[in-house]
Formats: C-alpha cells, sequence, structure tokens
C-alpha cells in the first residue's frame, strides 16, 4: 500500500487534528494535559467551531493549551478565567466560549470566580483538570490534595487538623442552579478518553443552546508532581483519586 492509499479517507483510521498546532508538546511524559488537549481539538473540529471559538486559560500547566489549539485565544489572570468568559460570551452570544482551568487555579484563587460564574448561569463550559497537585510551579498542596498524600508543602502528608480537608469543588458546583451540565471523567483508557470525548462535545453544545454552565472535570495525573512513572501514576490515580473523585455525571439536564 503507498503512503497516498493509506492516507486516503477510506483507509485513514487516525490522524491528528487540524487544529492541533505542529508543535512539540512540552508536557512531562504520562500527563494528562496532552491526551485532553487532543480531543478538544477533535471535538471542536467535529463541531465545525473552529472559527467560532474563544477559549481562556489562565495560569498553570493550563496556560500552554494556547500553544496548541489554534482557536482565538484570552489569557486570564491567576483563577480570573471563568469572569473573563463571561465577558467575551457576554460580549460574544453566539460564540463557543469555554476556559481550560486546573485545580490549583479553579478551586483555589479562583473559587470565587467559579462559583459565581456558574451560579449565574453563564452559558460557558469549563474544563476543569484535577490532579490534586500544584503541577507547574513545584509540587505544592492544591485545595484538592487528598488526605494523607504527601506534596512538597505537605511531607508528611496532608493532615486536615493542620491543613483542611479536600476541597471536592465539583460537586458543590453541582449543586448551583445556574449549572446544567456537570461531570467528571478521566482519559487514562481509550474507553475513558471516548467517554471525555462524548462529555466535552455535550458541555459545548449546552453551551451554544444556552443552557446555562456546563463542566467537565478530568481527573488526571501528575507524573513528576506525584514522582511517579506514568504508569504507576495512572494505577495510583485509580487506587486514590477515583475513590475521592469518581467519575460520572454529577449533574445532567433532561434532553
Amino acid at each position: 500500500m503507498t503512503i497516498d492509499e493509506i492516507k486516503s479517507p477510506e483507509n485513514l483510521v487516525y490522524a491528528k487534528p487540524r487544529l492541533l498546532n505542529d508543535r512539540h508538546m512540552h508536557y512531562c511524559p504520562g500527563c494528562s494535559h496532552g491526551v485532553v488537549h487532543r480531543i478538544v481539538a477533535e471535538v471542536l473540529e467535529e463541531m465545525g467551531q473552529d472559527n467560532n471559538t474563544i477559549a481562556v486559560a489562565p495560569v498553570g500547566c493550563a496556560v500552554f493549551a494556547y500553544n496548541y489549539i489554534d482557536v482565538d485565544w484570552i489569557e486570564a489572570s491567576h483563577g480570573r478565567a471563568p469572569a473573563v468568559a463571561t465577558a467575551a460570551k457576554r460580549l460574544n452570544p453566539d460564540r463557543l466560549v469555554f476556559t481550560y482551568q486546573g485545580d490549583g487555579d479553579l478551586a483555589a484563587i479562583g473559587t470565587a470566580e467559579t462559583i459565581h460564574a456558574a451560579n449565574r448561569g453563564e452559558n460557558i463550559t469549563i474544563i476543569f483538570i484535577n490532579n490534586a497537585i500544584y503541577g507547574m510551579t513545584g509540587g505544592q498542596m492544591a485545595p484538592t490534595t487528598l488526605e494523607g498524600m504527601k506534596t512538597s508543602t505537605t511531607p508528611y502528608g496532608r493532615q486536615p487538623e493542620l491543613n483542611g480537608y479536600p476541597l471536592v469543588i465539583t460537586p458543590l458546583l453541582a449543586q448551583l442552579p445556574g449549572t446544567c451540565y456537570v461531570t467528571r471523567q478521566a482519559v487514562h483508557t481509550p474507553a475513558a478518553v471516548a467517554k471525555a470525548k462524548k462529555a466535552i462535545r455535550r458541555a459545548f453544545q449546552s453551551s451554544l443552546d444556552k443552557r446555562g454552565t456546563s463542566i467537565v472535570e478530568i481527573v488526571s495525573t501528575c507524573s513528576s508532581g506525584w514522582k511517579q512513572t506514568p504508569e504507576k501514576a495512572n494505577q495510583w490515580m485509580v487506587e486514590n483519586m477515583f475513590p475521592a473523585y469518581p467519575p460520572g455525571d454529577l449533574k445532567n439536564f433532561k434532553d
């Protein structure tokens, strides 16, 4: 079979999404960000939204999404992505607007912006990457860090009496009247990737249909921050993260 035959539409099985820029990804081996970038690009392309999208990235590893997905991006201050997305959507009501945020951003400095945007029912999608740690700045404890989990600032493990309890923010958002679709997914297996892609597509469509705020949490790994190999990080996530952050829909509107 020739190269042209392999690339023909009837033979093509897997290819790089057109909206993924030709850049070498800088993320650490095993990082979930690259997988999520790909499925976001795939969904936008399949929905025909590549020229109708405004994305907002704040501070943290999530900020580099603008290097890889070829849509219009706005960079927000740390934690302020939902506020910026609110302005973008209200000024451009027919555009698809989404934020791409990590847990240290969304559930720490951005808690107020996240909760109030969701409570107002802004017609945006929030993609929330939860790896329970500050990945970019040195592996410090995040609001989502598990009890007993060791980080650079909790070397003996997170202790509730000293450090407080993990903030499980997605169920809180699901209780707000302004949210229409709240789900928690993962991307550690092909089956999980398929479910996450379906969830992102549903969230984007909900935003376009002006149903309210959609939140897609992706329970993720941070091999470097957790100081594990990619394979062991996936296993640790399933054994430790999933009991605290179980995948599945938390709120789903009726069709």
